[in-house]
């Protein structure tokens, strides 16, 4: 239901306005001063304005620059009873849909209006069709068996309203995939909204999430809406989830089970309506094990997963993504045999992150058209191809068969060897291989059964 918002310091005014535009199935909300109107800005979403010229306080002139200024989205008619053509112009210069002189005409007031929100869902349509022509998919950059499933699993998610889990290491590209699932949805004209629950402290992320009212803590000035309130009716990606509190991990399970939230201090209940998405580096499965995680908020969330493997994993995909990133900078070099070769053979810790510091390098740092290996060994501040292909002597160490096994089955390869090792290092006592690998007997147990390893003392 789009939202209006009349600022006029007559009573008799701001009540006929608000009788029409309700008649109308207009929300409407109503201030008698500018600065009262923008409290009511700061605590709901509003789409469209009402606003007189002569106001006390802060007059109307001065009240649209500041507006315009801090919510620029927002489409605001002018009215007044002493106007004149200057005023007028001056009003639309500053960004005023509309001048409307009193006393204010039923059939004016609808047409203009009308007129506003439908320039306003253009402008919104345009901002969006800029954004989708620019296809999420392309984001999405490489040839990859584990790209492409990818590209494939964001494509049939994004047609449901399915939560989502996003895993992978920091800077593998989970950010890109969440926005590239938002672009894909029948929400893409709605906020996409992302919070870092790591980088925030542990007594605000509440706030964060659900918002506060004024008075709520020490420095709650004002009420101020939360992520959840902000992404109504588009997508949330709750990025770093693994590093949420348990009591914050309480109240996001109970908005995913009621969509319903109340604002930290506030006894009002809000409905809202958002498709979670949810990423992490973390192992979920093992936090839940260890009590860091609660288990019932992981069943929630990851409903369908998409594991994001790192550079490491897809040398193929890394040439097309320096190339990319290469192009957005309007840099062309062309890569050397040895270039590709060292691409390849990099460990990329930082990931797709570690690769656009590097084009931003080569672009600024690298004049020729072409560029080799040892240069790119330069830029990324390694000496020599040794420190580059290091990992490459320790695959010697690995099981037989490991690397041509799929990621599940080689953990599995290596986690069985591994129980093997301690078990016989610990004289298959179970109690003390437990205590010397830092998991729980019953949880000890329950992987010998699975990999059908038998010890030699069970108590």
């Amino acid at each position: 239901m789009p939202t209006i918002l009349i600022i006029d310091d007559e009573p008799g005014i701001r009540l006929t306005l608000a009788s029409i535009l309700e008649d109308e199935k207009y929300k409407v909300f109503t201030s008698d001063d500018a600065l009262a109107g923008m409290e009511t800005l700061k605590r709901e979403v509003i789409d469209l304005i009402f606003l007189d010229v002569l106001l006390p306080k802060l007059g109307g002139i001065e009240a649209l620059e500041k507006i315009r200024k801090e919510w620029p989205a927002i489409e605001i008619i002018m009215i007044s009873g002493h106007a004149n053509i200057d005023m007028a112009v001056r009003a639309v210069k500053l960004g005023a849909f509309d001048f409307l002189e009193k006393p204010l005409s039923l059939e004016k007031v609808l047409t203009v209006c009308r007129n506003a929100f439908a320039i306003k869902k253009l402008r919104e349509e345009n901002k969006n069709l800029k954004k989708l022509n620019r296809s999420a998919s392309e984001d999405i950059i490489g040839t990859s068996a584990a790209i492409s499933n990818i590209r494939e699993t964001v494509k049939q998610a994004a047609e449901s309203d399915a939560r989502i889990l996003i895993t992978g290491e920091n800077g593998a590209g989970k950010e890109i995939i969440a926005r590239a699932i938002h672009m894909f949805s029948a929400r893409a004209e709605n906020p996409f909204i992302d919070i870092n629950c790591a980088a925030i402290p542990e007594s605000l992320i509440e706030s964060e999430l659900f918002g506060h009212e004024k008075g709520a803590f020490t420095d709650a000035i004002t009420a101020r809406k939360g992520r959840f309130e902000l992404a109504h009716g588009g997508s949330l990606l709750l990025d770093e989830i693994g590093d949420m509190s348990l009591s914050a991990q309480a109240k996001v399970l109970r908005v995913i089970q009621e969509q319903k939230i109340e604002r930290v201090g506030g006894e009002k209940t809000i409905e809202t309506d958002v498709r979670i998405i949810a990423a992490t580096n973390q192992d979920l499965d093992k936090a839940c094990e260890e009590g860091r995680f609660r288990q019932d908020l992981f069943f929630r969330l990851n409903v369908i997963p998409i594991h994001v493997p790192p550079l490491r994993e897809r040398p193929e995909d890394i040439p097309l993504l320096l190339y990319h990133f290469l192009k957005t900078l309007k840099k062309e070099v062309t890569l050397e045999a040895d270039a590709l070769e060292t691409l390849s053979s990099y460990e990329w810790p930082g990931n797709v992150r570690e690769l656009i510091n590097l084009s931003e390098r080569i672009s600024v740092m690298h004049q020729e058209s072409t560029i080799s290996g040892d240069e790119l060994l330069k830029l990324l501040n390694k000496k020599t191809k040794k420190t580059i292909n290091s990992r490459q002597s320790d695959l010697s160490a690995l099981p037989p068969g490991i690397l041509e096994q799929n990621y599940n089955e080689a953990k599995d390869s290596f986690e069985k060897q591994y129980l093997e090792f301690q078990l016989f290092k610990n004289n298959g006592i179970i109690s003390r291989t437990a205590e010397a690998i830092g998991i729980y007997p019953s949880n000890l147990h329950a992987k010998l059964r699975r990999y059908n390893i038998t010890a030699a003392n069970k108590e």
